[in-house]
C-alpha cells in the first residue's frame, strides 16, 4: 500500500473527501491509487465540463453561422466514461450484485 494517504492538491474538495474515504475504506495497492487518481481527475472534468454546458449552453454559431457542439460536450462525455471505467477496473464492490435484472458483470478480481 502506498504511504501517502493524502488526496492530490489539484483534486476539488468533494473529489478529495471522496479520494480519502476510497482510501479509508479499501487497501489500495499503488497501482490501485493512481487508478482511483485517474478516476477523481475524470470526475473532475466531467463536472467542468458540465459546469460549462450549463452556463453557456451545449451549441455555439460558428464563423459560417452555423450550429456546432461545444468542445465541452465530448469532454464531458469522455470524462464521464473514463470515470466509468475507472470504477470498473477498481473494482471497489464488496460483493457481486445480486439483481438479476442487470446485464452479466464483467470478468473480475473477485474470485481470484
Amino acid at each position: 500500500m502506498e504511504d501517502n494517504q493524502t488526496p492530490p492538491a489539484h483534486l476539488s474538495s468533494e473529489t478529495a473527501q471522496w479520494w480519502q474515504s476510497v482510501m479509508d475504506e479499501y487497501a489500495l495497492e499503488p497501482h490501485h491509487v493512481r487508478l482511483l487518481t485517474l478516476a477523481c481527475e475524470a470526475y473532475d472534468s466531467a463536472q467542468q465540463a458540465r459546469e460549462v454546458l450549463q452556463r453557456e449552453g451545449k451549441i455555439f454559431i460558428d464563423r459560417f453561422d452555423q450550429p456546432k457542439p461545444r468542445p465541452e460536450v465530448a469532454i464531458q462525455r469522455d470524462s464521464a466514461i473514463g470515470f466509468a471505467r475507472m470504477l470498473r477496473e477498481l473494482d471497489l464492490d464488496i460483493a457481486a450484485p445480486t439483481d438479476r435484472s442487470r446485464p452479466p458483470s464483467l470478468l473480475s478480481n473477485r474470485g481470484l
